[in-house]
């Protein structure tokens, strides 16, 4: 984005989060070659291979967007950039989750990692998410017996590093799922709603709709 700022338009900043939003969205559908001893890890690799240049393309993005001269002052040039900013924030804390739950599961089964500092994976204070009741069908059984020992896995070891890796998978899906939702919907305020003057109010709804849901889950978090 190298463009005059004063030449772009409303829809022009819409069109700057709607394709972030379909980046965004483009990580759900990520796909990732796994081998059969690693099948456990097949629900997070492909978000784990894309996180690295999705955020490097939205992060490029953004710093030409606030480059160019002069920088984003207009209403909805601000707006545009809070809701950018955010989005681009949030997901790289999600990714982050996501390294870490995956690094605990490889120290789990013995995967050699490079020498880290400790990482928890962050919760969200839901322990109780992270144990799972199961209840399967002999062919399933037999299913888990025959990649938990291709694996080299017990059994109940492999149930226990897939449910893991289900469970990071299904917060990644999530995340990106709140962030390009947001997204569509801050484009869809710019283009249909933002005059050229001052219309951001004082009180919570004036705010971009990814900047809302950050403030909420600071407040829930307290």
């Amino acid at each position: 984005m190298t463009a005059d700022r004063a030449s772009l338009t409303r829809t022009e900043l819409a069109d700057l989060l709607t394709d972030a939003a379909q980046i965004v969205s483009g990580i759900l559908t990520a796909e990732y070659p796994t081998a059969v001893g690693r099948s456990y890890l097949y629900p997070v690799l492909g978000p784990l291979s894309a996180g690295p240049r999705v955020l490097g393309e939205l992060n490029d993005r953004l710093e030409g967007f606030v480059a160019a001269e002069p920088r984003p002052a207009t209403p909805a040039g601000l707006f545009a950039l809070a809701s950018y900013a955010s989005a681009l924030g949030w997901l790289a804390e999600s990714f982050a989750e996501l390294t870490a739950s995956v690094d605990q599961i490889c120290t789990r089964v013995g995967i050699p990692t490079e020498p880290s500092e400790p990482v928890v994976a962050a919760s969200g204070g839901t322990e109780q998410d992270d144990t799972f009741d199961f209840a399967f069908s002999a062919l399933e059984l037999a299913t888990i017996r025959t990649a938990a020992q291709a694996a080299g896995l017990a059994p109940d070891a492999y149930v226990e590093v897939l449910s893991q890796s289900l469970l990071a998978a299904s917060r990644i899906t999530d995340a990106c799922m709140e962030i390009s939702s947001g997204l569509f919907e801050d484009a869809a305020y710019v283009l249909d709603e933002a005059t050229d003057h001052a219309w951001i109010g004082d009180g919570p709804d004036s705010l971009p709709t990814l900047v809302r849901s950050l403030l909420a889950r600071m407040e829930a978090a307290r």
